[in-house]
């Protein structure tokens, strides 16, 4: 069962002559501006031009008020395809420019040329008639598509400018970028708006800042993020529900280096196909290369192939919180959304063909146990393909064939709906890609399981039968966070920094209310922490009145400052802690604390027992 892709929408075709009603009135108002390239992307659209003089973000007001002049007239837009390679030539130089020539139709130009021979040559016209009688016209060399006509462009907003060098190459010219937005109703495009004021509040790097989670460093390098103790907190809540769920389901943990032999990724393909993305080479004293590791599978399957196998061994699960770097340019990186440096929560399968879909499936609904767990409860199916005409793949078709009927059956067997995206499969098999919806309705590529029979074969792995002969098995690769840096600035924007109760750094915020209640609060932490001791008040030499707490060992802080108690509750409600603790004379000689929650304030005076069995079900 499939999904309408993005690409095949109305919403993609709106968006994509948005595009061109703005190019349409740039040149109107900028005469001598020279178009680039305007597609439709994720969230609405662009287009990069080489402006006369440079334009600032004060003009896109006025560009948006011509761009609705221009929609009004409800231009027809056609699609024209040329006659030859020199009829395109003639229809840029003369048309697309309106009569400018060779100085404006530079990138247009080139486009042309980067169009392989025999494939058809298109354009699309917009063109009416205005109340002065006067031909208002477009056409732009475009593949498409698009929609019927102009008058659908009603709802839309320009947003920003950026810099954007042709074609990608820092050695071209910069050109200027516009990005623009469109929707089909103005309630999309309002809500869409709000949700992008309210991103800016959730953003993770100033939340991540505000509340002690982690930071970068210019001195440590671009991308490469520092982790807080609040952070590291957070990130072992993480790792904690992850390992304790994987123990239930038969996984066994392991640990691999970050540096390894080249030879190794030369082994798996890594070299042939993702170069790029890997960092400088190193050679040691012997002449041996290393590398830092932009992928953990290699050191999993030599785990595997360091023993011999019966096929009664399998299945062999692998997991690993391991760390990975992988080179992005700067302009590529956004906090902990994109970074150099980040862990995976790794694990791989080796699987007799037996096996394989019982083993899927088991790890989707693995990672259904995630999204439940995190309160991400709206998510779409994505199964990546291999893009038939590309060469970037390894392995034969049959393998791939083998694979992604294996994803597709899961599929159906779990009654899931999922859509087929070809050339978003890994280079050495298939995949299922959970693609998750936040609390402003964004979308993000979460977790992500893959069927392998390539590197198997790469690496001869094999486990013998119950034929007594060997056989080959088939790997599943599998991350359901996909990265902890990613998930947790996910989880940041998704809950505002206020998480919930089981992941939040600090669970408790204890107060105390003067310096002479600081001892009890000692004594309310360690009973939470699950570290209990008899503590005895310095001035009165004697035991605090609470009991002895079954605690789950809570994470937990003191505010042994001397600010005011109105000063530390505002501190702790900006911090985003789930409960507050107020401790003061009362409490200590009756043991209990004053309990406030941040969301519903004050809830009274309870025992540390009472306050455990109320939150327990949280954890």
């Amino acid at each position: 069962m499939t999904h309408e892709r993005y690409e095949d929408s109305h919403l993609y075709r709106l968006r994509h002559s948005a595009a061109h009603l703005m190019a349409q009135a740039i040149t109107e108002m900028y005469p001598g501006a020279r178009l680039a390239i305007g597609p439709p992307i994720e969230n609405g659209f662009y287009y990069d031009i080489d402006f006369p003089e440079p334009v600032s973000e004060n003009e896109l007001k006025g560009i948006e008020n011509r761009m609705r002049e221009l929609a009004k007239l409800n231009q027809p837009i056609e699609r024209k395809v040329a006659a030859s390679r020199d009829e395109a030539k003639r229809v840029i130089m003369e048309e697309c420019t309106l009569g400018q020539g060779e100085a404006v139709a530079h990138y247009k130009l080139e486009l042309l040329d980067m169009v392989p021979e025999g494939e058809e040559i298109s354009f699309y016209d917009q063109q009416a008639t205005d109340k002065k009688g006067e031909l208002r016209r477009f056409i732009d060399l475009c593949r498409g598509p698009h929609i019927e006509s102009t008058g659908e462009i009603k709802h839309f907003k320009l947003m920003s400018l950026a810099g954007a060098y042709w074609r990608g190459d820092v050695k071209q010219k910069q050109l200027t970028r516009i990005y623009g937005t469109a929707f089909e109703t103005k309630e999309d495009l309002e809500l869409y708006l709000h949700n992008l004021e309210e991103a800016k509040k959730r953003d993770h790097r100033k939340l991540g800042r505000e509340l002690g989670l982690f930071m970068f460093s210019e001195r440590v390098g671009q991308g490469l993020p520092l982790w807080l103790p609040k952070g590291a907190a957070l990130r072992d809540a993480l790792c904690d529900f992850l390992k304790e769920e994987q123990t239930r389901r038969g996984y066994e943990g392991v640990v691999t280096p970050n540096i390894a032999n080249a030879k190794l990724y030369e082994k798996s393909g890594h070299l042939l196909t993702y170069r790029d993305k890997m960092f400088p080479f190193m050679e040691d004293e012997e002449k041996e290369t290393f590398v830092l590791k932009p992928m953990n599978c290699p050191f999993h399957i030599e785990i595997y192939s360091s023993s011999l196998r019966s096929y009664r061994d399998l299945p062999v699960r692998l997991a690993e919180f391991g760390t990975v770097y992988r080179y992005e340019q700067s302009g590529e990186l956004a906090g902990m959304l994109r970074v150099r440096g980040f862990t995976q929560d790794d694990a791989h399968l080796f699987v007799r063909p037996d096996q394989l879909l019982a083993e899927f499936k088991g790890v989707v609904d693995l990672m259904m146990a995630v999204l439940k767990k995190l309160g991400l409860n709206e998510y779409r199916v994505r199964v990546g393909t291999k893009e038939p005409s590309s060469d970037k793949y390894v392995g034969h078709d049959e393998n791939w064939q083998l694979a992604e009927s294996a994803i597709k059956q899961a599929c159906d067997e779990l009654g899931l709906e999922y859509e087929v995206s070809p050339g978003d499969a890994a280079f050495y098999g298939p995949k299922l890609d959970l693609i998750i919806k936040d609390a402003l309705g964004r979308e993000w590529q979460m977790g992500t399981v893959q069927v392998d029979y390539n590197l198997p074969e790469r690496f001869d792995l094999e486990y013998i039968g119950e034929d007594s002969k060997p056989h080959r098995p088939i790997m599943i690769h599998r991350a359901p966070f996909g990265s902890l840096e990613r998930m947790i600035g996910l989880l940041t924007e998704q809950y505002a920094g206020a998480f919930p109760f089981w992941l939040a750094p600090v669970q408790v915020a204890i107060l105390p209310i003067a310096d002479r209640h600081v001892e009890y609060a000692k004594h309310v932490a360690e009973q939470l922490q699950g570290f209990p001791s008899q503590v005895v008040a310095e001035d009165e030499q004697v035991a605090f009145a609470t009991e002895t707490v079954d605690s789950p060992g809570l994470r937990v802080s003191i505010d042994g400052s001397r600010q005011t108690l109105g000063k530390k509750i505002r501190e702790a409600q900006r911090a985003k802690v789930p409960f507050m603790m107020i401790v003061g004379d009362n409490d200590a000689e009756a043991g209990t604390v004053g309990v406030r929650d941040r969301e519903e304030g004050d809830l009274g005076a309870m025992s540390l027992t009472e306050f455990v069995a109320r939150i327990r079900p949280m954890l």
